[in-house]
């Protein structure tokens, strides 16, 4: 069973403005570079914060700090180099990790909500102040209506490998997946994208860094996408009825994973 977040799409509107005077023309071409500048930072500031998360969990999950040894940092390295982050962002990143990891500085918390809906959600976090992570917690939870409630219950704890391999080579696909169950996976589900075929398996958690090997050998996939250790819901839920619950619950995983201290966040809803 893989595990699929919900996603609410969101109307945007756009409002034009316009002015017959001369005099206000140049400020009003400023103001939209001002905010066109504006948008595009805070979309980069969105892209930089994600990619020191997926840097963090990937160390966290890999158990090493060296791509060359962690083949899940190696992904998300390659995935933010595409992205365009800066190599001195990245840098910082993994400085800042391995010092936190020799310090013991960075605490891993696990908080489990019940959230509109009567939708369970499990929110993955890393700080340096646990306080500050807590108030933010209590803040999104306020403004959308969610509670700390034990919900753990509802989910299991699994290894996501998912990796691509060239279409039209069932001898190839076969050997993979054999190898993929031999390694320990338990589950997988093919799709086909316009180039390749993309195969994600599921596996217990202890089995994760043995499947990635089993995979990723040569002659084996052409290449590994991802790799994670998630929380997937034993049974899914649909998703709230109403559209106002809905947005609710929508607003509520956008605002908590835009936080610079949540990973992930993991919900029962089905896709």
């Amino acid at each position: 069973m893989s595990l699929l977040r919900f996603r609410v799409p969101v109307a945007s509107i756009c409002r034009s403005f316009s002015t017959t005077s001369i005099i206000f023309s140049g400020h009003n071409k400023w103001s939209k570079i001002k905010h066109k500048k504006g948008a595009n930072d805070a979309q980069k500031g969105a892209i930089y914060s994600k990619a020191y998360r997926d840097i963090v969990l990937a160390v966290r999950n890999g158990g090493n700090a060296d791509p060359d040894l962690n083949a899940a940092l190696a992904v998300v390295l390659k995935k933010v180099k595409a992205q365009g982050v800066p190599k001195e962002n990245v840098e910082n990143a993994l400085k800042k990790v391995r010092g936190l990891k020799d310090k013991g500085g960075d605490q891993q918390l696990t908080y489990e909500l019940l959230g509109p809906g009567s939708v369970s959600l499990i929110v993955e976090c890393v700080t340096d102040n646990t306080n500050r992570t807590l108030k933010m917690m209590q803040i999104c939870m306020k403004a959308y209506g969610a509670r700390f409630a034990n919900v753990s219950y509802l989910f299991h704890r699994r290894g996501r490998v998912e990796v691509a391999i060239d279409k039209g080579d069932d001898a190839e696909v076969e050997q993979v997946i054999e190898a993929a169950l031999e390694a320990g996976a338990e589950d997988f589900e093919q799709n086909e994208t316009e180039d390749s075929l993309e195969i994600e398996f599921l596996c217990a958690p202890n089995a994760v860094t043995r499947l990635i090997e089993a995979v990723t050998a040569p002659g084996m996939s052409r290449e590994l996408i991802n790799s994670e250790l998630i929380y997937a819901p034993l049974e899914s839920c649909d998703p709230p009825e109403d559209e106002e619950t809905q947005t609710h619950l929508s607003d509520l995983i956008e605002k908590l994973e835009s936080s610079d201290d949540v990973l992930n966040v993991w919900t029962s809803v089905d896709g």
